[in-house]
């Protein structure tokens, strides 16, 4: 029988074992170290980031127009019912103008002065409304005054139109029935 020499185990064995050992030390080459990064910082900055950066002000400027566009569509409703775009609050006063049986529900602290026409408040408690001009109340049923202003300490007071057309100063939170 022919004996087998054990060196060309032993050479293929190193020889396999070398081969391995390069191939990790590239796999490891590859990815890079703090000097010789995978991905360089120019591509970052100059590339990369950019194109980012670019994408998120499309997609914000694209959600922009949308809110806008609600935006003025609401406006534009609240404008067409007669209320502020505020959802019939203001800061300041708001002129409204009413037709013979038109009323407008008051909102708690709402204040309002009657310019053109005649109009009667209802409540169901008194005082239906507070008469800043003369520090007096107006009761359920009574005429307001041209010119004084009232306010309204509860929710449920309503001023109903009794002249073909009638005018009103308001301020604060009403709604227009």
């Amino acid at each position: 029988m022919k004996k087998t020499n054990p060196k060309w185990k032993i050479r293929t064995t190193a020889l396999a074992l070398t081969a391995a050992c390069l191939c990790a030390g590239v796999a490891v080459a590859a990815g890079g170290g703090q000097s010789d990064p995978l991905v360089t910082l120019s591509y970052l900055t100059q590339t990369a980031t950019p194109d980012i950066l670019r994408q998120v002000e499309d997609q914000g400027a694209k959600q922009q127009a949308k809110l806008t566009e609600q935006f003025n569509q609401a406006i534009d409703s609240f404008r067409q019912q007669g209320q502020t775009p505020t959802g019939g609050q203001s800061a300041s006063f708001q002129v409204i103008t009413l037709k013979k049986g038109q009323t407008l529900q008051l909102g708690m602290g709402c204040e309002v002065m009657l310019r053109v026409g005649s109009a009667t408040v209802s409540a169901q408690t008194p005082p239906a409304l507070v008469d800043m001009t003369t520090g007096g109340e107006l009761n359920s049923g009574g005429a307001l005054t041209a010119n004084h202003l009232y306010l309204a300490t509860m929710s449920d007071r309503t001023v109903k139109a009794t002249a073909e057309t009638v005018k009103l100063m308001v301020r604060g939170s009403y709604t227009l029935n």
